[in-house]
């Protein structure tokens, strides 16, 4: 593993650490679910979908 980050730091790269959501925890799936049904029943709901679907270009996320 060592020689493995020698080459990336090589390659100009440094290594991050990134604290993501523990999605196997029961309390932060229920929170993320309870936060997205606030979102969906924000007013202006129906124009954000609009505007991200113009904005959005799936062909990117490949």
């Amino acid at each position: 593993m060592a020689s493995r980050r020698e080459r990336l730091r090589a390659q100009g790269l440094r290594p991050v650490q990134h604290w993501v959501p523990d999605l196997r925890d029961p309390k932060v799936l229920a929170d993320i679910r309870r936060e997205a049904a606030m979102l969906s029943r924000h007013p202006e709901d129906a124009v954000i979908d609009e505007w991200l679907d113009t904005v959005r270009d799936p062909a990117d996320w490949s």
